[in-house]
């Protein structure tokens, strides 16, 4: 049986998490909606792989005391521009 395995790409460690770990059949693929449903599956085990590699990413760069972490950048409201 082949299987589709997605990790995300940690070139330093080996214990990279695994998004998708899926036994997969030419039944997969025998249909549009089966096939449809499989890619959807790829799709988002790869977002979570992309999220994964962010954080890590995030993780390796040296900040500055004085620099916010990401999650207060997500937080942040946007200004409201002023009415003329």
């Amino acid at each position: 049986m082949a299987r589709i395995i997605v990790t995300a790409d940690h070139a330093t460690q080996h214990d990279a998490p695994v998004l998708l770990d899926e036994g997969v059949h030419s039944v997969h693929l025998s249909t549009d909606h089966a096939a449809r449903q499989l890619v959807e599956r790829l799709i988002w085990a790869l977002a979570d792989a992309e999220d994964v590699e962010r954080a890590q990413s995030a993780r390796d760069i040296p900040r500055r005391s004085g620099d916010r972490t990401d999650a207060s950048r997500s937080r942040r409201v946007p200004a409201v521009p002023a009415a003329v």
